[in-house]
């Protein structure tokens, strides 16, 4: 059995969480990595895994399902032969095109995965551990500190699991510790124009947006930081500091 710690990381198969995975990999941890539906990790991360010697297992579940959710911890457990020492809720609902006040099909969606299900994956983590200590990581956005009028949905579950960061910091000290990160616009889709995102690195306090290797530096960091806890850590190039009124994808644009 590896003598390394293991790590629960929810949508690290690709995108942000993979980045968070690698690090987490090259930290010393093994992986438990998980995906909504087909749990198949990108090649490049697991070269980087394999290379940092972290043993790793891809599971499938769909957060938007309790019963799914409440099995997952079990899952890993079972798989690996022990429990996770750190959580980290990295899976987003995102629905990029939702417009003016969401209806209550929209709420529910984005709640039940965003803030819903890291809290029940949360409480399933601190009962695996027992007697244990762990890490809870969760992964906001930095629109929290100033939402903007698009995507109203998100938000509002984003800064629903803000606030759950600092109650379930309270509720399951001092065994577990509960932190998050709270990125900017790290990894752009294809509706960023080059010259648009120019403008908006120079838009930022920092000049410079946030890279995938800022957040997941700042996820190890919180992962190891074991006198704080129900602490939220910006990593969004100053973003946070700014009132920007529209979702990023909207200004500065051609």
């Amino acid at each position: 059995m590896s003598g390394r710690p293991l790590a629960l990381v929810t949508g690290s198969c690709r995108r942000l969480g993979a980045h968070i995975a690698a690090a987490l990999g090259e930290a010393g941890y093994d992986l438990a990595l998980h995906a909504s539906t087909l749990a198949e990790p990108e090649r490049w991360l697991v070269e980087r895994l394999e290379a940092a010697g972290s043993g790793w297992r891809a599971f499938a579940c769909d957060l938007g399902d309790f019963r799914a959710v409440e099995a997952l911890v079990p899952e890993v457990i079972g798989a690996f032969g022990r429990a996770p020492v750190l959580l980290v809720n990295n899976a987003s609902r995102f629905a990029a095109d939702e417009q003016g006040l969401p209806g209550g099909d929209a709420l529910v969606d984005h709640f039940r995965v965003n803030a819903a299900a890291p809290v029940l994956l949360a409480r399933a983590f601190a009962q695996a551990l027992g007697a244990g200590e762990g890490a809870v990581v969760n992964i906001l956005d930095q629109r929290i500190a100033h939402p903007p009028a698009d995507q109203l949905a998100y938000t509002l579950s984003k800064q629903a699991l803000a606030e759950a960061t600092r109650t379930l910091a309270r509720v399951l000290a001092p065994r577990v510790r509960v932190n998050a990160v709270a990125p900017g616009l790290t990894i752009p889709t294809q509706d960023y124009g080059a010259a648009q995102l120019a403008r908006l690195t120079a838009a930022m306090p920092l000049e410079r947006l946030s890279q995938p290797e800022d957040v997941a530096a700042a996820v190890v960091y919180l992962a190891g930081a074991r006198a704080s806890t129900g602490q939220t850590l910006f990593v969004d190039g100053g973003a946070g500091l700014h009132d920007f009124a529209r979702d990023f994808v909207h200004l500065e644009r051609d």
